[in-house]
């Protein structure tokens, strides 16, 4: 089992001066638990990635502060590492009952918004997302809906109550969190808006989904960025960047040293996976599918539409840097890579 797997437990760890690891439980593809930091000052505690929304993460994340010795009301301070559920779900919640300020990217967005008037037909634009991608106007529907968790969305909406940051940073702003100054890094690839933060004083990276110790972030084609995959190197590149990192805190699996080896090895992943699809391609000798193309990357227990969604983002990497060719045959696209 992959350290992302694990199921969460009741342990709280200290793995920097001020911050305390608690485990909060999810079910997701590939996952079993997210990290939810606590970093301790004089008000209380400022949260990073609070988990999903709904009832059961929410006790748990209550259970995890109180084993700490945090009631809810020193919770001044929660930090949203990117725009996806299982890192903002309980931020809106939070806010709500404890006044704090909830902190993002400036660019943090869902892909809906939730100050849109009630009468918008969110259940309308999700069927459209579903069923019509970038690289296949007949889309998935219900295969897509089921495999992304999205069943039934005017219900979802409103038990996330997607929280619109109160307090924006940019990249290189500096925050004060645990008594100490972080310095904010926008890291755009796994999304648009994910954003890590650097303790340069203790060495301490929370890195969110941008860098996971045994797994890498999925890397999704459905963005507005034409190449999120060289958004990603470019933000992993970024890492090196940083001085004197002793420690990575990642959104999911277990706190770890040496960032840059990690880094490296995320990008070599990816660049056998380019090589991988010249190779399909060459071995089929006719232009082919996404759909048919992610077969090449994924084991069959993987396949479907994420893995159809990644495989665009690499297909459209190598089409952008003139390694592919590209033609739509019946509102499909079909790719040849040399």
């Amino acid at each position: 089992m992959r350290q992302e797997q694990e199921p969460a437990t009741e342990e709280i760890t200290e793995v920097g001066p001020g911050v305390l690891r608690l485990q909060l439980p999810i079910s997701m593809p590939g996952l079993g638990h997210v990290n939810c930091y606590a970093l301790e000052d004089e008000r209380g505690v400022a949260l990073v990635d609070p988990g999903l929304p709904g009832p059961d993460s929410y006790r748990a994340l209550t259970a995890r502060l109180a084993q700490a010795g945090y009631p809810l009301a020193r919770v001044h301070t929660v930090i949203v590492t990117h725009s996806h559920p299982d890192h903002f779900g309980g931020a809106g919640r939070l806010r709500d009952e404890t006044g704090a300020e909830v902190v993002g990217h400036r660019s943090f967005s869902t892909w809906w918004d939730p100050a849109e008037p009630a009468d918008v037909d969110v259940e309308a634009a999700a069927d459209k997302f579903a069923r019509s991608t970038p690289w296949d106007e007949q889309g998935y529907g219900d295969e897509w809906r089921a495999q992304s968790g999205m069943t039934n969305l005017q219900e979802l909406r409103a038990l996330m109550s997607t929280p619109k940051p109160s307090v924006h940073l940019d990249d290189a702003d500096v925050i004060r969190l645990a008594g100490r100054d972080w310095v904010a890094v926008h890291t755009p690839g796994h999304t648009h808006d994910h954003l890590c933060l650097f303790d340069p004083a203790e060495g301490i990276l929370l890195s969110g989904d941008h860098v996971l110790p045994t797994i890498t972030p999925h890397i999704s084609g459905m963005g507005t960025n034409a190449d999120p995959l060289a958004q990603f190197f470019a933000s992993l590149d970024r890492m090196h960047d940083l001085e004197g990192v002793t420690i990575a805190l990642p959104a999911h699996g277990h706190p770890f040293a040496g960032l840059d080896e990690r880094v490296e090895a995320i990008k070599v992943h990816h660049e056998e996976r380019l090589e991988l699809l010249r190779k399909a391609s060459i071995q089929l000798g006719r232009p082919a599918t996404v759909r048919e193309l992610s077969t090449h990357l994924f084991s069959p227990r993987a396949q479907g539409p994420m893995a159809d969604d990644e495989t665009y983002a690499h297909l459209e990497h190598l089409r952008l840097a003139g390694h592919a060719k590209v033609t739509s045959v019946d509102g499909r696209l079909e790719y040849v890579v040399d």
